[in-house]
């Protein structure tokens, strides 16, 4: 397929404003009930807020895909069999729900709800919920790719293992280095859960590239244009320009330019992260930290290319001449 970059900005910005938002709340939670220290109202606030930029920035990127941005509004119609649809239902809800958990945090809104007479119950019930929509949307984007059964590349229950992975690495990693300026007792909170996501990212990533390497395809020349002839050999595709479907559906690189797409992803995503994370967290590092998150922001945006890259097709079985 052709990885277009404003899917590519998408899926790892909204990934990102995900997984922040996701550490907040954790941490909140845990709070609670003394597991780790409380903070004002305000860091989390603050960081929610930094979590709805993120995906804004993802929402703002996703128009650049679109035809004609003003029949958007017509992507949810379809909810009941489209997960793009539901994902356009979802990512309103989540930054609702999150600039919602933002503003109880900042104007400290308390109430007892449950009459458990504990402080936090409204951010949390909000946070709760903010939490559920999350997770949905983590799904409906990764079931986008994965419920498309013919590109075999994507249709596995790891492509949501990654997409959930990843993008809660990601913001973990952000949010380790936002509480190293902003809230220093979490850093060892945000810090390991972000070694311990990329480290279980690296293992379903790999897992996925195993799987593909190995795929044997389902169709085949003769599937590719209905006919069953045993032996059918193209000698032309019937142009000498190319068209939508050579454009929209293969990527045009070469199979060296994909391997060293895919090493460069391998080694910014999951190893230079990890050393990154490991000396910051020693060092007590806040600049580390945040070089820790950008590393492996611009090896996710690699590995996303190649996430659309590798999926291969079936019509290039046809459209083989001009790429």
């Amino acid at each position: 397929m052709h990885p277009a970059f404003s899917v590519i900005f998408l899926t790892t910005l909204l990934g990102v404003g995900q997984g922040l938002f996701l550490a907040l709340f954790s941490s909140q939670a845990y709070s609670v009930v003394n597991v780790l220290p409380a903070q004002p109202g305000d860091f989390y606030a603050l960081g929610a807020f930094i979590a709805l930029i993120f995906l804004v920035g993802g929402l703002i990127a996703s128009f650049f895909h679109l035809g004609h941005p003003e029949r958007a509004w017509r992507a949810a119609a379809k909810w009941r069999t489209s997960w793009l649809s539901r994902e356009v239902i979802a990512l309103p809800v989540v930054m609702g729900a999150i600039a919602l958990y933002a503003l109880v945090n900042w104007m400290n809104i308390e109430a007892d709800l449950y009459g458990l007479g504990i402080t936090g119950q409204v951010a949390l019930s909000v946070g709760a919920f903010g939490v559920i929509a999350t997770i949905a949307l983590f799904v409906c984007t990764a079931m986008i790719y994965a419920a498309i059964k013919f590109l075999q590349e994507w249709a596995s229950p790891l492509t949501v293992a990654n997409y959930f992975l990843l993008g809660t690495a990601s913001g973990f990693g952000f949010a380790t280095a936002y509480a190293a300026l902003n809230a220093p007792d979490l850093v060892p909170f945000y810090g390991g859960w972000a070694i311990t996501l990329t480290i279980a990212g690296l293992l379903t990533r790999i897992a996925s590239l195993l799987r593909n390497a190995r795929i044997k395809q389902i169709s085949s020349m003769q599937t590719a244009i209905g006919v069953r002839h045993n032996q059918v050999r193209q000698a032309s595709m019937g142009m000498m320009g190319g068209a939508y479907n050579t454009r929209e559906y293969f990527h045009g690189r070469t199979a060296d330019f994909l391997k060293s797409v895919k090493w460069i992803f391998l080694v910014l995503v999951f190893p230079i992260p990890l050393l990154l994370l490991w000396a910051g967290l020693a060092q007590n590092s806040a600049s580390l930290l945040m070089l820790a998150f950008g590393v492996q922001y611009v090896g996710l945006l690699f590995e996303r290319w190649f996430f659309f890259a590798q999926a291969n097709h079936p019509q290039n079985l046809y459209y083989q001449v001009v790429g």
